[in-house]
């Protein structure tokens, strides 16, 4: 166990500095000048652009620059927003809250509907199946940012059933109204690859010979579905579902841009535009480190829950 959680961590370090890596290039080569976010595009003498280039360190070397930003990060200092003119760890405080009250929700919808659905048309089979499959196949094909703009049209301006801006006033029922449909749009698309993974591997299990055995030995089909199906083919979405939610925290930079929400998605789009690398960076960090660690518990599930995955690191 031991070597295996090693192994896992130092691939999840070599992925975490090469991610932030990559960024730090993409960000270096845009064009345009952060200095004419500081300025507003207004005449500014050169005393004075020569001093905000010196304070932002953006006249620095393109290694410079990076080494020094990843030695602040372990230092826990994640560098000053350009665009904000503030502390990065500041800035991010209150909005990792609502970004991960959004994807919880989002990932409890997506596991309850998604396994309900691929489960039932597994083992009813027919037109149950047939209209289940081709529901989740159209709804996986509908882009976030799309179903957002659908939902906000039809349920909060036509019906009013919900409200489609911001988290609400801060009280649980209030959140959770403003919840329901950020949630459902970011979870549609995942929702559906669920019930369609988790129909194909409980298909597959109901195949399997032991099953047929288990069956004609007269044990109650409840028992066999139970003991042998379900258990077997649900450890497929399993494999899945930490992937799933590291992309749910990415999806959520076109959800709470649609639905005004301030959390860390709708953070990274504003600085991406805006060039802020200190803020562009701190974010990709968080959702890196977030996907690396979410992997290697999943992986860690994996190894107790199977043990072919025992054997084949012993």
């Amino acid at each position: 166990m031991k070597s295996f959680l090693g192994r896992r961590m130092l691939l999840g370090l070599v992925t975490i500095l090469a991610t932030t890596f990559l960024v730090h290039i993409a960000l270096y080569l845009a064009p345009g000048d952060p200095i004419d976010v500081l300025t507003a595009g207004k005449p500014t003498t050169p005393e004075r652009l020569e001093a905000l280039r010196a304070q932002y360190h953006l006249d620095d070397p393109f290694l410079t620059r990076y080494f020094s930003w990843l030695g602040g990060v372990f230092q826990g200092d994640l560098g000053q927003s350009v665009a904000f003119n503030a502390d990065v760890s500041l800035l991010m405080g209150p909005r990792v809250p609502t970004t991960l009250l959004l994807v919880g929700s989002a990932f409890i919808m997506i596991m309850v509907f998604g396994l309900s659905l691929g489960i039932v048309a597994a083992l009813r089979g027919g037109v149950i199946d047939t209209a289940t499959m081709a529901t989740a196949t159209l709804l996986s094909a509908i882009p976030a940012f799309v179903s957002s703009f659908v939902l906000i049209n039809v349920f909060a301006l036509q019906l009013g059933w919900f409200p489609a801006i911001g988290i609400g006033d801060g009280t649980p029922i209030d959140t959770a109204r403003h919840l329901v449909l950020p949630s459902v749009a970011l979870a549609l698309g995942a929702g559906a690859f669920v019930a369609r993974t988790t129909r194909a591997s409980v298909r597959t299990e109901l195949g399997r010979d032991h099953v047929a055995t288990a069956t004609v030995r007269g044990i109650p089909r409840r028992l066999v579905t139970s003991r042998h199906v379900l258990r077997n083919g649900l450890l497929p979405i399993l494999s899945i579902a930490g992937l799933l939610l590291a992309g749910l925290i990415v999806g959520t930079a076109f959800v709470e841009q649609a639905f005004a929400i301030e959390g860390l998605g709708k953070l990274l789009v504003t600085a991406a535009r805006q060039q802020d690398l200190a803020v562009v960076q701190a974010v990709t960090l968080i959702l890196v480190v977030a996907f690396v660690l979410l992997n290697i518990l999943v992986d860690i599930l994996y190894w107790y829950l199977d043990p072919r995955v025992r054997s084949e690191e012993a």
